[in-house]
This record gives C-alpha cells, structure tokens and sequence, in this order.
C-alpha cells in the first residue's frame, strides 16, 4: 500500500494550465518530472521561475547563500493580513532583528520548560477524544489541530485552549486556514497589486484573530509591570532586548510575531499529527509498535522524550511523506547561475518539500511509508541532504526542536489510548495553509 499522494500534471504545459491548475490544487499543478529532475525552470509572460531539487541548490539558497536569496515579497503579500511584517516574511534588517530576540527567547532549556504545556495538552486531548472513539469514522484534523492550539496557548500565555480568547484564535484560525493558501498565485505571478487582492473572509478572519491576539499581549504587558506575569514563552519574548539594538518588540511586532508562532507552531504540528495518525491506522504494526513503547516510556517526566524513539520515527517519517509547508518561494535578489541556467534578478526559487523528500534519484522507496529508513545508510544520507521539513540554515524554524519533542508525545498519548483504523476512502492531499486533506482526515478509533 502507498500511501496517498496526489497525481501530477503529465507533459509539458503551458501557463494558461498551470493557472487553471493551480486554482483547483497546488500540488497537482505541478509537473510529474519534478520527482525526478534537479531543476525545472518555467517561463511566460507573468512568470520566470525556478524549481530547486537539487541538494547542493537547495544548501545555496537556504544555508550559503541566504541574504541573496530573500523571501519572496509577493508569497510575503498573501500572508501580510495575518503575519503583518513577522520574521516568517520579512527580510534584511528587519529579519535580523526579529531572529536575534526570537533565537534567545527559544535558547537554553525552553524545551525543559514547555515539556510540562505539551504534557498537559496531551493527556487533555486523550480525554477529549473518548467521546468519539466508538467506531465510527471521524475527521482527526479538527482534534489536532485543538491539542496543537492547546500546546501553542499553554506554552505562550499559560493559559489552556478552553480560555475563552484562546478558544476564539482557535475558532477564528480555522476560518483563515481554509480561506487562505500558504502559497498562492500571487507568490509566483508578478501580477499587478489589484490582481492580488486579498478576499473578504482572508481579510475578516485575520483582523479577528490580530486582534485578540493584541488584547493577549496587553493583559500580558500589565502583568509583566506589575511582576505579576508567569515565566512563559511570551513574557521571555516581550521582555527579551536586541542584543545589537537594545529594543525591544513593540506590541505590533509582538502581534506579528505570536501570529506567527500561532501558524508555525499550530497549523504545521496539526497537520504532521494528522497525517501520522492516519498512517499509523493504515499501519498497524508500527501502530503496536508506538503504544508498546508508550506504555513503558511514557511519563510526565522529560526525560521520558529520550526513549520514544519509534514515535520519533514515525513522526519524522510523516513529515518526509507529508511535509506541513510543502512549498516555499524565494527570490533571486541578484541576477545568478543555477545549474548553468541564468537567473535574473527577480526570478522565483520555489523550493518544494513535497517534491525533495520524494525524488526518485534521492531516496529507496520514496513514496512508501517506512519509519525504519532514518537508521539505513540512504537514510541518514537524504536525512542530512535532502530533508527540510523545518527549512535549513539562518531561517529554519525556531521551533523545529520544539516540535519534534511535541509530536512523538501527542502520538505516543493518543495511540496509547486508542487504536486506530482506516477510513473506507483515503484522504487526498491538498496544500492550504499547510498541508491538509481535502476533504478532512477521516479515521475509526476504539479504546486500547
């Protein structure tokens, strides 16, 4: 059994079909080829682009060569209603000064300290889903993405997802995720301002959701003046200067940056935790395999994440598989040579996740679903090369360490709990926000 994938565009297209396609599906629109090529570059008359699976391209563009190669200011324009100027979109300066506060806030035992959040949430989630572990077939996805957002609101503000301005982000994100795409037409178009406007349900959801997270970052400055605020992610943020400049966040940029934390951190696990679940359900044995494992390594003590090693398997092996940003554009800030193809300045560099961790030339079985790869040779080869489900270099996520701490725990509780089976239809995967099923992610659950 393979696990889905969606198909791809056959034959050579033009840009007329690929804007027809890629209106309906990202990742159907895209050319069947780039499973097997290095570089795939792409003319018309709004588009000069250039997709990058090759490692050494993609070790330029994200760890030698970053500055040159700065987020793309029109993929930057999609997600500007939500992230405002977050160091996710912006370059630079900027970028640098908000990487500087971030990179401290996240140093030196945080993992240790958001441990007991991510615990909490978990044992919350296996509660919540006893009601529905009857046997009957039920999206897993609104269920991730509830334990994610309960991990993000613990580990920020102190505060459990059933807050009632918690449970508002939560409710207010799912109306964005839906209404807008991670990458859009916009993000590799060079289309006039007017084409891109944002919708009405893009720009309500993300004024909804600024703004309670502004009312968060307000009771929280009066708590940190009064001496009165918990140790947490967000008082360490706010209270947190440059260490070149000596600023710190104003609220603005703290709204763009809890925003951001709120995408990266609840969107992409919710996705991962979804799609792990469902493999696992296709996959008993690896299934058995994690609740065994759980039932003698599981604890609410840190030490524990040491020894979910299957969990961590199948949790890396899901974001190979299913990568949650499964495309990203750059662009080329100087006219450049590609494999001996040039580049002008202002060209796009789509780097593509959902296609690298796939390439046919790079790795043994690459659609097939098996956590045992990360200790074969080819393995932990791609592992280094070719594998960049939190991006790589001065921009890979912050987090990425937090999350793989975060998912093997939640897995590890659920499948502890519960078995799971199989939907009667497999999902299909479509690129939103993040990756996602177009239709949800159904699966069976009964108590263990």
């Amino acid at each position: 059994m393979i696990p889905p994938k969606p198909p791809s565009r056959r034959g050579k297209g033009s840009v007329w079909r690929f804007i027809r396609d890629f209106r309906g599906d990202i990742l159907s629109a895209q050319s069947d080829r780039l499973y097997r090529a290095w570089m795939a570059e792409f003319r018309g008359p709004f588009i000069h682009s250039f997709t990058c699976n090759d490692p050494q391209l993609v070790d330029l563009v994200l760890r030698r060569r970053p500055m040159d190669f700065p987020k793309s200011p029109r993929m930057a324009a999609g997600l500007q209603p939500l992230l405002g100027n977050s160091s996710f979109i912006s370059n630079g300066a900027t970028w640098l000064h908000q990487r500087r506060i971030i990179d401290i806030a996240f140093a030196g035992g945080r993992l240790r300290e958001a441990f007991p959040a991510m615990w909490d949430a978990s044992e919350a989630a296996v509660a919540r889903l006893a009601p529905l572990a009857d046997g009957t077939e039920t999206d897993i996805e609104p269920q991730t993405g509830h334990v994610a957002a309960d991990v993000i609101f613990r580990s920020l503000f102190s505060i459990p997802i059933e807050d009632q301005v918690a449970s508002q982000v939560f409710d207010a994100f799912r109306e964005h995720q839906a209404a807008q795409p991670m990458v859009n037409l916009g993000g590799l178009l060079t289309l006039p301002r007017w084409a891109r406007l944002h919708g009405r349900n893009v720009r309500t959801s993300a004024r909804r959701i600024r703004g309670l997270i502004q009312s968060l970052i307000r009771e929280r400055a009066e708590r940190i003046a009064a001496g009165t605020a918990p140790a947490d992610l967000a008082t360490k943020i706010m209270t947190t200067p440059d260490p070149v400049t000596q600023k710190r966040f104003t609220d603005k940029e703290m709204v763009d940056e809890v925003a951001t934390f709120f995408l990266a951190g609840h969107e992409t696990s919710a996705s991962a935790l979804a799609w792990a679940l469902y493999l696992l359900a296709e996959y008993p044995e690896w299934q058995d395999r994690i609740a065994d494992e759980a039932e003698r390594a599981l604890t609410p003590d840190f030490a524990c994440v040491k020894q979910l090693e299957i969990s961590r398997a199948v949790f890396r092996e899901t974001l190979r598989l299913y990568p949650p940003v499964a495309m990203t554009v750059r662009e080329c800030r100087h006219a450049t040579s590609l494999r001996d193809r040039k580049a002008p300045a202002g060209a796009q560099v789509v780097l593509s996740p959902w296609h690298l961790h796939r390439h046919q030339r790079l790795w043994d079985n690459p659609d097939g679903f098996d956590p045992g790869r990360w200790q074969t040779e080819n393995g932990k080869i791609c592992q280094r090369d070719a594998y960049i489900p939190f991006s790589a270099g001065a921009r890979a996520c912050p987090g990425a360490g937090f999350a793989m701490i975060e998912g093997p725990l939640i897995l590890s509780a659920l499948v502890r709990a519960y078995r799971l089976e199989p939907p009667a239809e497999p999902p299909v995967p479509v690129m939103r926000l993040t990756l996602r099923g177009k239709n949800g992610i159904r699966l069976r659950l009964t108590p263990r």
